[in-house]
């Protein structure tokens, strides 16, 4: 199952998906934060209660990994800032509600291409900007026609499929406890009640900062 977000990327993805064994959940903006909310308030979320509902686990003392409806939940979000948050908030969720399912290897996120390549008639997808990098010089400047997706809905659902979708070609990266408990900790500090952490990570990572957004 791809969990998605909005329903630009969803009607790409729900077209360029095989439906004999791929199902699309579609995200209608960031889900609740769970870092400071009790189970009750968690289920008052209608979009973390479908996706509990899509998984068919339950949660709390109902939660019965057994009764998992795909074998990967797929995480795939756009690569900006929001798709970064998106993801950072479902790692801390089935981190804090569902950490079974990481612990046995169902939760993944998807690896879109950052960029299209096309000279002539041939076509390369790139992942990273060093990649694209390497591409150029290999490749030559002349002639060539680069389109760089600012989200997966830019893409048309061939291209989806080709690059993120198709098993045979995508490529996944399987979420570990170390990834979840790392999400969960950046959440604590931006998100909790202590202002000292939180100021002394914004001093320390601000020459990070890439895509803002201003």
């Amino acid at each position: 199952m791809f969990i998605v977000e909005g329903d630009s990327a969803g009607g790409s993805c729900k077209q360029g998906r095989d439906r004999k064994f791929q199902a699309v959940l579609p995200l209608r903006g960031k889900i609740l934060n769970v870092e400071k909310s009790r189970l009750h308030k968690v289920l008052s979320s209608q979009e973390i209660v479908t996706l509990i509902t899509a998984l068919g686990t339950s949660i709390g003392d109902e939660f019965n990994p057994d009764k998992l409806r795909y074998d990967r939940i797929i995480i795939m979000t756009d690569a900006d800032v929001d798709g970064s948050h998106i993801t950072c908030l479902l790692l801390t969720f089935f981190y804090r509600y569902m950490v079974k399912l990481i612990e046995d290897g169902h939760i993944y996120i998807a690896q879109p291409p950052l960029y299209k390549v096309k000279k002539g008639k041939q076509i390369w997808y790139v992942y990273k900007d060093e990649e694209l990098f390497r591409k150029i010089k290999e490749i030559g400047k002349d002639g060539v026609q680069l389109q760089r997706y600012k989200g997966l809905g830019e893409m048309n659902p061939d291209q989806l499929w080709d690059t993120t979708l198709d098993p045979a070609h995508r490529t996944l990266k399987k979420v570990v406890i170390e990834d979840a408990v790392l999400a969960d900790e950046m959440f604590t500090i931006l998100m909790g009640d202590q202002v000292e952490p939180r100021r002394r990570f914004i001093q320390e990572h601000a020459k990070e900062v890439k895509n803002l957004d201003v």
